[in-house]
């Protein structure tokens, strides 16, 4: 019998990046920061934050910087060890990442898409349920989204989407989901499709960056055609999941950035530099001086 606690995570982190080039030429997606921290260290924290004790990263070559952040470094901390109490707060903080949570990673070799990178994690998983938490998106909030996520899974027993509505013209570029009410902020999805055609939209519900699958998503990625773009869709998994046993969607909270997404990237850094504890007040100051510049 499969367990309903949810403890591992999954975050693929092997897309290419193109729609910020240059700056993913050479630099992981994941790794363009928001103010002082790279993205992908605010997906760890969420994962860790909703209980999540163990994390596979999906990437490819050329990521081997993400491996480092989340890695020792001894030399910068006896570095900062020599400079005393004045340095003690950033050498915890460096430590920190590396105790986050039990953190491994597996490349996916060919860039065949996301449900191809997903069932990479297959070994890792095992007969587990577990949160896949995209690594493009990033979703800032008092309670974590992966969180609210597991907390739906542990009561209804079946695999979950987290989800928002998108607009009308938005939709053709996600997927779009068929809801049914629940209760409260729950539904239960029974078909969804990826980025469909004005004529085929189900809903102006989308999947934003999150779910919690169940072990036998594996066994239906391995019958999965190559779908939209000539890859394999989690969508397209996760749709023949919902039309078997249906799945509950979430209405989650919390603000979602999208880090694949240049408008995303300069909106997270502004907003997350506004609450910053350190820079918070002068930055909005700033703000408030240059908004006088602006026509």
């Amino acid at each position: 019998m499969t367990s309903l606690k949810v403890r591992k995570a999954v975050i693929p982190a092997a897309g290419l990046g193109t729609r910020v080039l240059p700056a993913t030429k050479a630099m992981p997606k994941e790794m363009l920061t928001i103010v002082d921290k790279p993205a992908i260290q605010y997906i760890v924290e969420e994962a860790v934050k909703s209980g999540i004790t163990d994390i596979l990263i999906i990437t490819n070559r050329g990521k081997d910087v993400i491996e480092d952040h989340f890695d020792r470094v001894p030399e910068l901390e006896e570095r900062l060890l020599a400079g005393g109490d004045s340095k003690k707060a950033m050498l915890d903080e460096v430590v920190d990442i590396s105790r986050l949570a039990n953190i491994y990673f597996v490349r996916q070799k060919e860039t065949k898409g996301l449900g191809h990178a997903v069932n990479c994690a297959r070994s890792f998983v095992g007969n587990e349920p577990f949160a896949v938490l995209y690594g493009d998106d990033v979703i800032i909030g008092e309670d974590p989204a992966c969180g609210q996520l597991i907390r739906a899974y542990e009561e209804f027993g079946r695999g979950v989407l987290g989800v928002n509505q998108v607009s009308a013209e938005a939709i053709t570029k996600y997927s779009s989901l068929k809801v049914d009410p629940i209760r409260d902020n729950y539904f239960l999805c029974t078909d969804m499709i990826e980025k469909p055609t004005p004529d085929k939209i189900m809903s102006l519900y989308s999947i934003l960056g999150r779910c919690v699958l169940p072990p036998e998503i594996f066994d239906i990625l391995d019958q999965t055609q190559p779908g939209a773009g000539g890859e394999i869709q989690l969508t397209d998994a996760m749709c023949e999941l919902a039309r078997r046993d249906g799945m509950t969607a979430v209405e989650f909270t919390g603000k979602r950035y999208d880090m694949g997404n240049k408008l995303g990237i300069m909106q997270a850094n502004v907003e997350l530099a506004l609450q910053h504890k350190d820079i918070g007040a002068d930055f909005k100051q700033y703000l408030q001086e240059l908004t006088k510049t602006l026509s």
